[in-house]
């Protein structure tokens, strides 16, 4: 079996915020906690679309090129988020 996770709690409470990346707590509605979760969907989405696409590029050796596109901006989307 996988990892598994054996704690996800603080016991802390959270008061309605969470963390970022550079130490800072905001509230769990702002902005850019809303971006990041934006950017993720999107990076999701992009993941699934190329595992499509790379199951029929076989058969449409054209979905390479657009594989060869849409790789580079995942990795962009996953290092931004």
């Amino acid at each position: 079996m996988g990892f598994r996770l054996s704690k996800i709690y603080t016991r802390t409470g959270d008061k309605g915020e969470t963390g970022l990346g550079d130490g800072r707590r905001v509230p769990k509605d702002h902005p850019r906690v809303e971006a990041i979760g934006e950017v993720d969907t999107l990076n999701s989405q992009l993941g699934l679309l190329l595992a499509g696409l790379s199951a029929h590029s076989v058969e449409c050796s054209g979905l390479n090129e657009v594989i060869e596109v849409l790789e580079p901006c995942q990795h962009r989307l996953f290092d931004l988020g």
